[in-house]
Order: structure tokens, then C-alpha cells, then sequence
């Protein structure tokens, strides 16, 4: 996976995140993909980052939920 589909795939994760957190601003959503990606970013293989970065996102959200 190259960079631009990993940009891609995370605006997708965003979109989907929004939608499971409907009662979350979405730059909320924006920012909590954000703080998470760079976590990520030494990774040398990219295959599942948006994956991971979805992951960790979402548990930062729900705690911000509850």
C-alpha cells in the first residue's frame, strides 16, 4: 500500500468513525485519528495501518463517549 491509498483508507476510517460516534463533533473523530496515526508511522510495512489507526481510534473515542 502506498501512501496516497493509506490516506485514502484513513479518510475512510474517518467517515466510518463519524458515523459510529454520531453524538462526537467530527473534527473530534479528525483529531482522535490524528494523535493516533503518528504512533504508526516507523511501521515498515503499510498494509494495515488504517486498520490499526482504526483500532486505537476507536477505544480513544469511546472513552470519550462514555
Amino acid at each position: 500500500m502506498d501512501r496516497s491509498e493509506e490516506n485514502r483508507a484513513i479518510h475512510e476510517v474517518v467517515d466510518r468513525l463519524a458515523k459510529q460516534f454520531p453524538e462526537l463533533p467530527a473534527d473530534e473523530v479528525e483529531t482522535a485519528i490524528k494523535q493516533t496515526r503518528p504512533e504508526f508511522d516507523q511501521a515498515p510495512i503499510r498494509d494495515f495501518i488504517p486498520l490499526f489507526v482504526e483500532r486505537a481510534a476507536k477505544a480513544r473515542l469511546r472513552e470519550r463517549a462514555s
